[in-house]
């Protein structure tokens, strides 16, 4: 069997996470499914100045007192709002608002905010607390590590199973009451217009997979679909490819025009990664870009069977839809991009380091898609 292909650009996002975000290379290695030994090559090769982009140079006296200043008019404005119901509270109530904020807030703020004595509030640290105190103090350490480690978008269900797995003994009714007297929030839907469409596609497949989503088997049936990423340089356009036995993202491509090239890339990723038998299930929905003659040309030409939702009904492509959700709610809504690069690099971030190999999934027993598949190929063996 032929090797895994990846495109230049997986390559540099790659390299971009040991070179600009820190990632060890081990560690991204793993993440991505691949060896080190490719990751060093792509090292050699695309770690070049030009290519990957340099830190930057470090900030100007100025540029640094200011930063300062912003933090100090920052700080005097947020910590009333977060603190607003101790003002009016005893001291005590304030050493405590400030013990569970010191990660967030400077003491020297929060003291001169609160009206409090520093002296004071290091003499009720020393002071000692009941054991369910400190028990709950260390675990909202963890609490915090994996809330933040999932894009701070995990809710108490999830992250009371990311502490099981770690061995803690808490319910997650303990983890939510921690959680909202910390003001840590998962991430939520939000809702979008409907939208209509006329006309009738010039090569429709029928409806072969009838919303048959739960799978048995690896690479037996795949769901594609596309949407659009806003960046201050103009749309980008984002189409993906997801096993529906997994809910793996097994291939994805952008490009600022939603055309045919942009799914058949997409598909074309899956393909090399995924060697998939002939006869495997590749459904989508009926936009032009299904069905043309590329897409169906290609399709034949690997042995791939084309399924198509009925006209105007979202509900038969919903592993896609439901992914793209959770894309704009945990990552796209939140912020904006300045370049069209950066949205890829974003894109690149959520969907090979964390969805694929962290991202806890309903559909697989609360499992990520990767650490899913490992499983059941470990039963097989």
């Amino acid at each position: 069997m032929s090797s895994k292909r990846y495109t230049d650009e997986f390559k540099i996002e790659a390299v971009r996470q040991v070179t600009d975000r820190g990632f060890k290379v081990a560690e991204v290695a793993q993440r991505l499914g691949i060896t080190t030994h490719s990751l060093y090559a792509w090292l050699r090769k695309f770690g070049k100045p030009g290519v990957v982009q340099r830190a930057e140079v470090d900030q100007s006296a100025e540029v640094r007192r200011l930063k300062s200043e912003l933090r100090r008019v920052t700080e005097e404005r947020d910590i009333p709002k977060k603190g607003r119901r101790v003002l009016c509270q005893g001291v005590k109530a304030k050493y405590a608002f400030m013990q569970a904020h010191r990660e967030e807030f400077r003491v020297c703020a929060m003291c001169r905010v609160l009206r409090v004595n520093r002296a004071g509030y290091y003499a009720w640290l020393k002071s000692p607390d009941s054991e369910r105190a400190k028990e709950d103090e260390r675990l909202l350490g963890l609490i915090k590590h994996h809330w933040l480690a999932s894009g701070s978008v995990y809710g108490h269900r999830k992250i009371a199973k990311d502490l099981r797995d770690l061995g803690e003994r808490c319910s997650r009714h303990r983890v939510h009451r921690l959680m909202r007297a910390d003001g840590l929030r998962a991430q939520v839907g939000y809702g979008r217009k409907p939208h209509f469409h006329g006309g009738t596609p010039c090569k429709a497949a029928a409806n072969l997979l009838d919303r048959q989503f739960d799978v048995t088997e690896p690479d037996t049936a795949w769901a594609s679909d596309f949407t659009f990423i806003c960046t201050q340089e103009g749309w980008m356009y984002l189409a993906v490819v997801i096993d529906l036995f997994s809910r793996q993202v097994v291939g994805w491509a952008m490009r600022d025009r939603a055309d045919t090239e942009l799914v058949v890339q997409a598909l074309l990723s899956a393909v090399w990664r995924r060697k998939p038998s002939a006869g495997c299930l590749v459904h989508s929905d009926q936009k032009s870009v299904y069905t043309s003659d590329d897409w169906h040309s290609f399709l034949a030409s690997h042995g791939l069977v084309c399924s198509m939702s009925r006209p105007g009904n979202c509900h038969d492509n919903a592993p896609v839809e439901s992914f793209f959700g959770l894309l704009k709610r945990e990552r796209i809504r939140r912020r904006i991009y300045p370049t069209k690069d950066a949205a890829r690099a974003e894109v690149f971030d959520y969907i090979e380091m964390f969805y694929n190999p962290q991202r806890r999934h309903g559909s697989t027993g609360d499992l990520s898609p990767v650490e899913f598949e490992r499983r059941y190929a470990q039963r097989g063996s």
